[in-house]
This record gives C-alpha cells, sequence and structure tokens, in this order.
C-alpha cells in the first residue's frame, strides 16, 4: 500500500509508548500531538516539548502546528512561534529524523507541568500552492532539524 500521509515514531522513541497523532472526532480537522515525556514550563519560559513522532505527507503539502485552546485559556501556555510548519522535507531529517517537537510558552504566572502523552498541540494537513517561476532553494536538500530551513 502506498503511504500518502500520517505519522510514525522516531527510532529513539519505539517501544517507549509514544502514541500516532489521531483525530479525537469524525470531524475533527486537526491530529492531536501528545508530549513523549514530562516536562516543566516555568512562568515566561519556552520548552521545546517532544512528541517522539515524525509525519510524512506528499511534496506539494504542509502539516500545519497549531495551538490547542484549552492549553492557552486553561493552562496559559501558546505556542512559542504562533504556527509551526512542518515541510514535507522535514521527515528523516539528519539531525533530528524528523522529530516534531512543540515549543510551548509560559505566558501565566504559575509553572504549569506537562504529563507525559498529554495533548499539546494539533496539526492540519494541508496542500499549498507556489508562485510563478518558483525555484525551491535552487536543488539544496535539507540539512538540520528544527528551523533548519535556509541554513547551509
Amino acid at each position: 500500500m502506498k503511504r500518502t500521509r500520517g505519522f510514525a515514531v522516531v527510532t529513539r522513541w519505539q517501544g517507549k509508548g509514544v502514541a500516532l497523532p489521531r483525530r479525537q472526532t469524525a470531524r475533527s480537522a486537526g491530529y492531536d500531538l501528545e508530549a513523549a515525556e514530562g516536562v516543566t514550563i516555568a512562568p515566561g519560559e519556552t520548552v521545546m516539548v517532544a512528541t517522539g513522532v515524525k509525519a510524512y505527507m506528499q511534496p506539494d503539502e504542509v502539516l500545519m502546528i497549531y495551538n490547542r485552546s484549552s492549553l492557552a485559556t486553561k493552562r496559559r501556555l501558546t505556542l512559542a512561534n504562533t504556527v509551526g510548519v512542518i515541510d514535507a522535507d522535514y521527515y528523516d531529517a539528519p539531525e533530528t529524523e524528523g522529530e516534531i517537537f512543540i515549543p510551548l510558552y509560559n505566558y501565566g504566572a504559575e509553572t504549569q507541568q506537562i504529563a507525559k502523552g498529554e495533548r499539546v498541540a494539533q496539526g492540519i494537513f494541508t496542500r499549498y500552492l507556489t508562485a510563478d517561476g518558483d525555484a525551491p532553494g535552487l536543488g539544496i536538500a535539507r540539512s538540520g532539524g528544527f528551523g533548519s530551513t535556509g541554513r547551509q
């Protein structure tokens, strides 16, 4: 069977109880991503929360990562980068094997605990359009992990 899009557990988390993202209801757009391990986030701090998973998709698709509304309204936690973009070529990236990390920022006054298995973000697969005459990266292959696009 040809794989179109989905998730896989990265090597370092295999056998450690990491769950693949899933939609919670039949009409949910987002796939809930869970924390692979517990973390503590102090007020004013940003922590990279490991999910233990990577995403595969078609070359003209992207996985957009969004905040879960309950984290923002009840826990004062938000994505530090507002919206995450997981490009198709991030899958199996050399430094991280394409593992998705969620950068959570605590804008509240209290330290927050994230438990292993807690849902920390949601991902939505979508297609994107390119401009006329687009020459993506001039053939440069991705060479790094988180935040590596354009680095050489």
